[in-house]
């Protein structure tokens, strides 16, 4: 696994870096982890899992965004880390 990430800061969305780890770290920095805090590392976590990560090191900014767009972005830097494509058959 290489480090690679996700996404952006404009408002809405989460810039997720993803890079070798031991087990599942996520640090997150978001204006709503007080509220969402919990959330936003499950939808993470369980992200990584179902694309069978188990070893990885995760940086998150978020910005607001929802969950389908915390997928979205977690996803994409996993391909681009683990070079392995989930949308090809």
């Amino acid at each position: 696994m290489k480090e690679a990430l996700a996404g952006t800061l404009e408002s809405g969305d989460i810039m997720v870096t993803i890079g070798p780890g031991e087990g599942l770290k996520v640090n997150l920095q978001s204006s709503v982890e007080a509220q969402f805090g919990r959330q936003i590392r499950a939808v993470i976590t369980e992200t990584l899992e179902g694309l069978g990560i188990k070893d990885a090191r995760v940086d998150a900014i978020d910005k607001g965004a929802l969950d389908c767009t915390i997928r979205a972005r977690v996803t994409a830097a996993a391909v681009r880390a683990t070079g392995k494509d989930v949308w090809k058959d």
